[in-house]
């Protein structure tokens, strides 16, 4: 796959961009020059941001080069329901920040004339976020946008939020990182906090409260709980794509996952992820609740600079089939709407979370991040406390109205 053929190339919408909005392009002596991410050159820059501004942080973890180049391509399932733009601000040649605009058609059918920005990254100098900021805002009032939130790349459903607490430990996989003035940068630019979402780090040894074995306990013949069917797997993940719609509707910010984008995470589940680290609990033989736990993959390649050649992939595949992680992250969990705000709900949360333990536990994963929980979500934040579990990480989406 060339870079050439990343979204950013083929974007839709207006063709306003630096080189056509007043102001946006630099010029004067020591200003950012901005660029689009669009094309071989323009998009390899894009991507050596983050390596740029985490240079001195040893809590970053140099994501994949592969990965990141595949999340930009057209493959990328968002581009069935949206569209977005780069841009790259530089400096004497050298690439100082980054911005993404988007639109995404199923958030706008949910909350009207609504925008996006996101994958920011930059060095701590407010002229470089101003003229980030501006080129994104630009872009999306072209597009008939009247409110902006962010961060996100591209959609709720994947990496999204400002980390503004937790910065001194890596970040688990599919999580973003942060430098500490981002929050303070946006800020000035006129961005207001939305919606704070936590990370919960727990022990994999936890023990069970007596309320949680007593729930069990109650509705134990009611509930069963099982691993994934790799066999039937695009079966499976249709079933799990269809829990997690029901039981996040209700939820900030909610966009569903569509076929396709829960199909490519399913091509996760297959390669990383053993049957038993997926957890499905059936209430009287229907499927109502599941978790997904993953090794942190961020764990094993944090000494690969992001790449997998020549020899990477070969060291990943053996961390992997040896057991080397020590750390997971549980990424998706839901239990239907039906049972939430019941003590049967709350036994279907127990026991999915019971089972993700019991696999970790038993690959030698001592501890695993949980992430993210909304803020205001007072029923899941108690369940986890009540394990153990404490908030260590804080990350923060923003709203402004730009028209």
């Amino acid at each position: 796959m060339s870079l050439e053929d990343s979204p950013a190339h083929a974007a839709s919408g207006s063709s306003a961009d630096a080189h056509d909005l007043p102001g946006l392009a630099g010029g004067a002596p020591g200003a950012p020059v901005l660029r689009r991410a669009e094309g071989r050159t323009g998009l390899r820059a894009f991507m050596q941001v983050p390596a740029e501004v985490y240079r001195d942080d040893p809590a970053w973890v140099a994501p994949l080069w592969l990965e990141r180049r595949l999340h930009y391509s057209r493959q990328n399932p968002f581009l069935r329901h949206g569209h977005w733009r780069g841009w790259v601000a530089l400096r004497d040649g050298r690439p100082v920040g980054r911005i993404c605009a988007q639109v995404d058609t199923l958030h706008q059918a949910r909350y009207g004339a609504s925008g996006h920005f996101g994958l920011l990254e930059a060095v701590d100098d407010p002229s470089v976020f101003r003229t980030l900021v501006a080129a994104a805002e630009q872009w999306l009032a072209a597009q008939g946008v009247r409110e902006v939130t962010g961060p996100f790349s591209f959609s709720i459903n994947q990496e999204c939020g400002v980390l503004v607490d937790g910065f001194d430990t890596p970040p688990a996989v599919m999580m973003p990182h942060g430098r500490r003035w981002y929050a303070r940068r946006l800020e000035a630019e006129g961005y207001r906090p939305a919606q704070d979402m936590l990370a919960y780090a727990i022990d994999t040894g936890f023990r069970h409260p007596p309320a949680m074995t007593a729930l069990l306990g109650r509705f134990g013949d009611r509930v069963r709980l099982r691993s994934l069917r790799r066999r039937e797997l695009g079966r499976e993940l249709e079933l799990l794509r269809g829990i997690f719609n029901d039981a996040w509707s209700r939820n900030w910010g909610f966009v569903p996952f569509t076929a396709e984008e829960f199909a490519e995470l399913g091509q996760v589940l297959r390669w990383v992820v053993d049957d038993d680290l997926v957890r499905i609990a059936e209430v009287d033989g229907e499927a109502a609740a599941f978790i997904v736990g993953l090794p942190d993959l961020n764990e094993l390649i944090a000494d690969l600079d992001g790449r997998l050649l020549p020899f990477g992939w070969l060291r990943l595949i053996r961390r992997l089939r040896g057991g080397a992680a020590t750390r997971g992250r549980v990424p998706l969990m839901g239990v239907r709407r039906c049972y939430q705000d019941s003590p049967l709900g709350a036994a279907l949360a127990f026991a999915v979370i019971a089972g993700a333990q019991s696999a970790y536990v038993e690959r030698g994963i001592r501890w695993a991040e949980l992430s993210w929980v909304l803020d205001d979500n007072a029923g899941m934040r108690k369940i986890l406390e009540r394990l153990g579990g404490e908030p260590y990480k804080r990350y923060r989406l923003y709203r402004k109205v730009i028209a």
